[in-house]
């Protein structure tokens, strides 16, 4: 493989630190060259490390063009590299030429490049901007970079996110602390704490900020001394904030250090003010020295400072906070200590150069390997995801994540779009393609470009919430199959369908457009068998939520404490939705909570499934309860993932939420059910055990019974989950419909 990657030349910091270190280690595996179009610090370093590098020396784009074009005549480049606005504007100009895909770094957000520079940011700037956009894939240094791209619109199956690495393994020589703070200007006394900061003196930095906080903090600490390792714009406005502050004793701005591991090791609380960041190197070589870290809350910086764990957090511009922080952590040596040993270790396990070659390279064999799947299926290609998707409901949720999973599986590479109410959201969390449920003209373009279409799990062929919905989806299966798709229904469940003509239009639909589907229950076949659909091939299976893996114990033992639960506690968990009637159940709900908690020893605990909508329930009953149970809420809402960690730590689970029965069912928890929807009862019967009634039947002997039965079965809880994972077993049947259907793509089936 031969990867060109291009720089503009002038950068510095972590940028700098990213690409040099990156294309050393890169050239033991692939050949990768290194063009930069300026002569300066950045190539020297380059050349000394040893890594293939050409310099272009102009500012004229159309001269850098034509000399970059004969370098690379005749070679066979495989991909094109970009790192930086001068790098993006060459890439686009070469590929028309070299014809190879082009993929580009995005160390920080572009909008805040310039910040401070409104003639850069209008020249420059726009011209990064629009070379962005007609990049073919991107990569984000951290979650959060990935995130401001999906924002803004760029496609979020073609963005990728690498962890900037460093090197744990190779030894490390240091000047001596006391030698080295002379060496920077620093009146250093035994005694004394250092802060320092490595930063380049940009508005983006907020130094300010910190000079205010080091200005509160020295009030109180006379010998708490900051050191400055950087250089900038913002230098001399910087010097003279440090005079008006009187902190010229206190501050010594070091200028840009080459020997960056000497300045960590002198200090001895790292600090970062910026008010945005990618990932920022200096948070990695501040962690290779064990420095304890105080960070602005911003970029992919949580990624590994956890607050309180390996690391303080403040919000950005937040002096007195800092300043806080600072005086905690200059008066405590045990903690600084702790808490760096701690940074070190996550570093060290998750930001290694290694781990971020590795990742380098699966990103180009991905768009590789997705260059070549294009030209396989020129006219038609991907899979289309319908559901009741983006509606903060945690089961919808656990469906589209097991399909992406399990379509993934199948094949990696294959382009996924969801239809989703919140397409920010879908685009951010599964790293998909999404357009907007009722965007029927997009939509229908999208299928006409899909080669799979799949009608995604839950009970969508029902109209007993709504008849739209019924015939929504009845229409999206329909234009489907008229637009050239394979149509599967996937885990679905199906009913009540309530009037003879929606039965037969969903008789009609469904023998004419659909090819395969999987059902959750058996009441679902029943359904389909009444309303005469017999043309597709139909299989039982169980629902897809089945087999979505638990965040750990651990995860969900933090968020109990997080709330006030001893991990360790009795608890019986209320699952519950606003419906047509609960107003008048909820005082008999009330009642029997209290008396698991009086009776049985069950602390009552309420919580939500679908964030949006079932707090009013759970408030309803709360208001009614003499001595009050405990809601679990959280911002953000737990995923899918989390809450069957946490119904893993529940006694006994009372739900009106079909998801509420599945996640607890995962691992054991005795279950009772009240009904709105005859899904409840469906799967219950299905797993073979737990009570259910309907919501309208509900009374309060029989609850209060159901309950002392399920708590009585606790002593069972590992044959219970024997029982669900029968179903998980079954549940496999869903995606081996998918595959049987694309194996015999353009075989007519038998009915």
């Amino acid at each position: 493989m031969q990867v060109i990657h291009l720089i503009g030349g002038g950068d510095t910091g972590g940028a700098k630190t990213h690409v040099l270190h990156l294309l050393r280690e890169l050239n033991n595996f692939i050949n990768a060259q290194l063009v930069c179009f300026r002569r300066a610090e950045f190539s020297e370093e380059a050349e000394k490390m040893g890594i293939p590098i050409h310099v272009i020396d102009t500012g004229d784009p159309i001269r850098g063009l034509r000399e970059l074009k004969k370098l690379v005549a005749g070679q066979p480049i495989d991909i094109i590299h970009c790192h930086g606005a001068r790098g993006n504007l060459m890439g686009n100009l070469l590929k028309r030429t070299v014809k190879v895909p082009v993929v580009t770094t995005v160390h920080s957000d572009y909008r805040l490049d310039y910040l401070g520079r409104p003639v850069a940011q209008l020249s420059y700037g726009t011209t990064n901007l629009v070379a962005l956009r007609r990049v073919n894939y991107y990569i984000g240094v951290s979650d959060n970079i990935t995130d401001v791209l999906i924002q803004r619109n760029f496609p979020a199956d073609r963005i990728e996110t690498i962890r900037n690495g460093i090197d744990f393994n190779t030894p490390i020589h240091c000047v001596p602390k006391e030698e080295f703070l002379r060496s920077i200007g620093m009146n250093y006394q035994p005694g004394d704490v250092v802060a320092g900061i490595v930063a380049r003196l940009s508005p983006v930095k907020d130094i300010p900020t910190l000079l205010r906080a080091m200005k509160l903090a020295c009030q109180r600490l006379p010998n708490l001394k900051l050191a400055i390792a950087g250089d900038g714009d913002d230098r001399e406005k910087l010097e003279q904030l440090t005079a008006q502050l009187g902190l010229q004793n206190q501050v010594c701005f070091a200028g840009w250090r080459k020997d960056i591991n000497s300045f960590f090791n002198a200090i001895d609380i790292a600090l970062l003010t910026s008010l945005s960041e990618g990932f920022p190197y200096s948070l990695t070589e501040g962690a290779r020295m064990h420095k304890v870290t105080i960070s602005t809350d911003v970029g992919g910086i949580p990624a590994l400072i956890k607050h309180g764990e390996t690391g303080l957090l403040f919000k950005p511009r937040d002096e007195a906070t800092l300043a806080q922080y600072l005086v905690e952590l200059a008066q405590d040596p045990s903690k600084r200590q702790e808490l760096g040993d701690r940074l070190y270790e996550k570093a060290r396990q998750e930001y290694s150069i290694d781990s971020m070659v590795e990742r380098q390279l699966e990103i180009y064999r991905h768009i590789l390997e997705r260059e070549a799947r294009k030209a396989q299926h020129p006219g038609r290609d991907g899979v289309v995801v319908c559901g009741a998707y983006g509606h903060g409901n945690a089961g919808d949720d656990a469906i589209l994540k097991s399909i992406i999973h399990s379509v993934r599986h199948l094949d990696p590479y294959v382009p996924i779009t969801v239809l989703a109410k919140n397409t920010q959201s879908i685009k951010q969390r599964y790293r998909v393609n999404a357009v907007y449920t009722f965007n029927l003209p997009k939509i229908l373009r999208q299928m006409g470009k899909s080669r799979l279409y799949i009608n995604g799990g839950g009970t969508l062929i029902q109209n007993a919430t709504s008849h739209r919905s019924l015939w929504y989806y009845l229409l999206t299966l329909w234009a489907a199959k008229r637009l050239g798709n394979l149509v599967d229904m996937y885990g679905c469940g199906i009913g009540p369908v309530q009037g003879r003509r929606n039965q037969k239009l969903v008789r009609r639909v469904l023998n004419s457009s659909v090819d395969t589907i999987t059902l959750r229950e058996p009441d679902s076949l029943g359904e389909l068998e009444s309303y005469g659909v017999t043309r597709p091939r139909v299989k039982l299976s169980s629902d897809p939520a089945l087999v979505l893996p638990a965040a750990s114990q651990a995860e969900a033992d933090r968020f109990l404490r997080s709330q006030g639960l001893n991990p360790q506690g009795r608890y019986i968990c209320f699952l519950l939705r606003s419906w047509r009637g609960f107003g008048e159940k909820a005082g008999i709900l009330a009642r029997c909570a209290e008396r698991a908690r009086d009776q049985l020893g069950l602390e009552p605990v309420f919580l939500p499934i679908n964030s949006l909508q079932d707090q009013t329930a759970a408030q309803a009953v709360l208001a009614q309860m003499k001595q009050p149970g405990i809601s679990l809420e959280a911002d953000p809402a737990p995923g899918p993932e989390l809450l069957i960690a946490l119904l893993a730590r529940m006694s006994v689970v009372v739900s009106m939420r079909l998801h509420g029965l599945i996640f607890s069912s995962l691992s054991g928890a005795p279950l009772v059910g009240v009904s709105y929807d005859p899904k409840i009862g469906s799967y219950l019967r299905y797993l073979g055990y737990g009570d259910y009634t309907e919501l309208g039947e509900l009374q309060e002997d029989w609850l209060d019974q159901a309950i002392r039965q399920a708590a009585e079965q606790l002593p069972q809880r590992e044959a219970l989950k024997a029982q669900t994972a029968r179903l998980c077993q079954i549940e496999r049947e869903n995606i081996a419909a998918v595959q049987r259907l694309l194996d015999t793509e353009g075989v007519p089936h038998e009915h």
